[in-house]
């Protein structure tokens, strides 16, 4: 690009959506070659895939300080204002590459970031000299205006109204922003946290950010403008230009980091964000995000009016910096970077990273010394952007250590910049991980494109290419994971249009539930299950979208369930209690009832969905099923109680069987001996047809002791005590070590030390004890069960102490049982079977 000369320079000056990119654009391609310089590196790539489609790609370059393409002979250059190839005089680090020394049209894009106190004396630089060879465009907000006809008093000035009405609509919550909404934040991580509520309430958002990739950035720009998400969520980096479907524009907050502290926005500011609302002829609104006391302030009446009237307080001056670099020692460099502008209207521009760091470098006497060439060089390497946002101090160590291999004329070691860019080549990780390595490749692809800091700097521009490339896709993926779920969007977005009753559900064989052609659950028994991989946040909406069509379905199987067989019930463990179980799925859960065999079924909260009359069925079905299972493995234990309950039976008959009842079938003999001892032969005769069997150390319904009863046992107690169900012994079992559940084991053995013995088999030891003694017997131990059983001395020890022997040497001694402690009897256990029955025993 050459000098200022004299072809037409025009300032097109305007609000947002006034179609001036579009008019660069349209007016570029209609010279024979052009240049335009735009403020972000997004929207220089998506201006250059558009004049590539209008003049192919040969014809069209994309300069940025990452990528370059350029084509032998190229005539269409779309670049970043820092990237403008301008070459005159002593000029502050000259562009690299084929192109041409000038062009017929220039133009500048958004000029009016003169004003930009990091990037501003660029923009103020490409304003003031950058000039095509028959038409110089220069793009801006109508605040420009009075400094163009002062600063430029040969252009001309030309308005162009905004194509649409954009009004201010108040604050919103975020739960009920209309769709093709933006919201701006000015920080990732108030970005992410919005995404995030987003997806939750309206089943996701696109993510735009400045540090994103170009691939990054289109493809979730494309998602919105294909309608996969109704919400957008942005950084101000969509006001600078990015065009997209937006009606509303939401602020999450009026204030930003400028990079040097915390401040409001100027209105001129809120005007170019909230102008992305409403393209070309579609009215648009914005507003405030409603997120309570975090909020802040909002709009005030004066910044309403001035961004809906497009009125702003003109500009006043701009910042500058010289161009006009004298590299003859560092010293002389520094000094021309600082020199003042003669006119008033141009102000220094604050202390940019690259003159920071220069200034840092410059501390160092040997650097300090340089001159000419190497000077040159300094300040071109000083130019490395801080893509990683580390500050002066820690980005002038690597410039330091650039400079070092190139200061020379030396070239950056293939070994360290090949490690460098294969440790950020890596797709692993979060968010936050792929972005801080989206940063860093972006350095190592500024330093490719310097032609000679690198031996090969075509390869190494390619691969970090590849590299960037290989983020931007992972970056996108993860954001997608993380703030979209497509279901869910597909459901606001029919909800929305069609009212949820209109939703058509459907339930698969396999019990999949979907609405429309989006499955979203499984419905498991009677309860709806959301999709596992859905959030937590997203289940309500899910939720509420298929319970309101379930019903029907809910009824029907409710009503087959009510004439299964009893084969089709199980009794489950569930939750540390006892359940009813149909195909895996909870039912109802037992309680405790009126008596032990009488326990209460209480339905699972799924089958709450049911209508009460299907649920009062549903739950006559499963009691139905307790009283048929108790019916087939515990006849002993219901005969008992059916005893006990018999007014024509003895008092101590009816006192005993209750007692058993209460118990669960089996009672240490001890504990009962005075009730025993009242017994006449003709209870006895009516126990042992019960099948009671009064050993010496039980009492126990022999019945009771089938696997079948056992579980059902455990089961009725453990109900009852609250209690998670035991661990049964083998059904086989005849002894337990001291390992055993002790609550399964007392079901159907006695405790011998260390070991348990099953009631039966010591029932026959202590029986064989008492026969031997009755005939005068010296050893009262059965030596061959004893041995078959596997009891060792000590176990055979512990029950002859039960029977009522002690050992006497090498004999046994008949000492008689322990009696057990008498004192005041105890009240029977409210509901207990037995209280009913106290009375009896008057």
């Amino acid at each position: 690009m050459s000098a200022p000369r004299d072809g037409l320079v025009r300032a097109i000056l305007g609000p947002t959506n006034t179609g001036k990119t579009f008019l660069a654009i349209e007016r570029m391609c209609a010279h024979s070659s052009g240049v335009i310089g735009f403020p972000l590196r997004l929207l220089a790539r998506e201006v250059y895939d558009r004049v590539v489609k209008l003049k192919g790609e040969r014809q069209v370059a994309l300069i940025t300080g990452e990528e370059r393409i350029v084509p032998p002979g190229a005539r269409y250059v779309l670049c970043t204002v820092e990237s403008m190839p301008v070459r005159t005089g002593r000029s502050d680090r000259p562009s690299e590459g084929p192109l041409p020394s000038d062009f017929a049209f220039a133009a500048i894009d958004e000029a009016q970031l003169g004003i930009d106190p990091e990037r501003g004396h660029v923009f103020t630089d490409r304003m003031l000299r950058a000039r095509g060879r028959e038409e110089t465009l220069i793009l801006g907000s109508d605040t420009l205006r009075p400094l163009v006809r002062k600063l430029l008093p040969e252009a001309e000035i030309v308005s162009r109204p905004r194509f649409s009405t954009l009004r201010y609509a108040g604050a919103t919550k975020l739960s009920r922003l209309p769709p093709r909404s933006a919201v701006v934040a000015f920080s990732a991580e108030q970005v992410y946290a919005l995404a995030e509520m987003l997806r939750r309430f309206k089943g996701g958002a696109a993510v735009v950010m400045g540090a994103l990739s170009p691939s990054t950035r289109n493809a979730q720009v494309a998602m919105f403008q294909r309608g996969e998400v109704d919400y957008l969520v942005a950084t101000d980096a969509i006001g600078m230009g990015l065009n997209m479907d937006v009606t509303h524009v939401a602020f999450a907050g009026l204030e930003k980091f400028d990079g040097r502290r915390d401040r409001r926005l100027t209105i001129a500011e809120m005007a170019q964000i909230a102008g992305r609302a409403g393209r070309h002829q579609r009215d648009g609104s914005f507003g405030t995000l409603g997120l309570g006391g975090d909020a802040g302030p909002g709009f005030s009446d004066e910044e309403v009016s001035a961004i809906e009237e497009h009125r702003f307080r003109p500009l006043d001056s701009l910042y500058w910096r010289s161009a006009d670099l004298d590299y003859t020692t560092v010293a002389h460099l520094i000094g021309s970077l600082e020199a003042r502008s003669d006119d008033p209207l141009l102000r220094p521009a604050p202390l940019s990273i690259d003159l920071a760091v220069l200034k840092l470098l410059a501390e160092d006497p040997a650097i300090c010394a340089t001159a000419g060439a190497r000077a040159r060089k300094l300040w071109a390497v000083c130019g490395l952007p801080d893509f990683r946002k580390v500050g002066p101090m820690h980005h002038a160590r690597m410039v330091r250590r650039l400079f070092s291999y190139i200061g020379e004329g030396g070239h950056i070691p293939h070994e360290w910049f090949a490690a460098e860019v294969a440790r950020l080549d890596n797709v692993n990780g979060d968010i936050e991980a792929l972005a801080d390595r989206l940063a860093g490749i972006r350095s190592w692809a500024y330093i490719a494109q310097r032609v000679d800091w690198l031996a090969d700097p075509a390869k190494w521009a390619e691969r970090t290419r590849t590299v960037e490339a290989r983020l931007s896709d992972a970056l996108h993926e993860r954001l997608t994971q993380r703030f979209v779920d497509r279901r869910t969007a597909v459901l606001v977005r029919d909800i929305g249009a069609h009212g949820a009753d209109a939703l058509p559900v459907t339930v698969a064989a396999d019990g999949e539930v979907s609405v429309g052609p989006e499955p979203i659950g499984h419905l498991a028994g009677f309860e709806f299950r959301v999709d596992p991989l859905a959030r937590l946040a997203d289940k309500r909406l899910l939720l509420a979208a298929a319970e309101r069509r379930l019903g029907e379905e809910l009824d029907r199987r409710a009503a087959k369930l009510c004439e299964a067989s009893d084969s089709e019930f199980r009794l489950i463990e569930e939750a540390g209690g006892l359940a009813i179980g149909w195909d895996g799925h909870v039912l109802a859960r037992l309680a405790p009832g009126r008596s032990l065999l009488e326990p209460a079924v209480r339905t699972a909260r799924p089958l709450d969905r049911l209508s009460a009359d299907k649920r009062a069925r549903l739950r006559a079905r499963m009691e139905q099923w307790v009283d048929s299972q108790l019916s087939r493995h515990l006849p002993a234990l219901r005969q008992l109680a059916a005893t006990a309950a018999d007014p024509r039976t003895s008092p101590g008959v009816r006192a005993l069987a209750a007692m058993l009842v209460d118990s669960g079938g089996l009672l240490p003999r001890r504990s009962i001996a005075a009730q025993i001892g009242q017994l006449d032969k003709t209870d006895r005769h009516a126990l042992h047809r019960l099948r009671v069997r009064l050993g010496a150390l039980d009492v126990y319904s022999q019945a009771l002791l089938k696997p079948g009863a056992q579980h059902w046992r455990a089961a009725l107690l453990a109900v009852r005590s609250g209690q998670p169900m035991p661990r049964m012994p083998q059904p086989s079992a005849a002894t337990l070590d001291g390992g055993a559940d002790s609550r399964g084991a007392a079901l159907a053995f006695r405790r011998l030390g260390q070991h348990w013995l099953r009631i039966d088999l010591a029932d026959r030891l202590a029986t064989h004890a008492h026969h031997v003694r009755q005939h005068g017997g010296d050893d009262p131990i059965d030596h061959a069960l004893a041995t078959s059983l596997g009891l060792d001395e000590a176990s055979v020890r512990h029950l002859m102490a039960e029977v009522g022997f002690v050992r006497a040497g090498e004999a046994w001694a008949w000492r008689g049982q322990r009696r057990s402690r008498r004192g005041a009897p105890r009240a029977p256990r409210p509901g207990n079977a037995f209280a009913a029955l106290a009375g009896l025993k008057r």
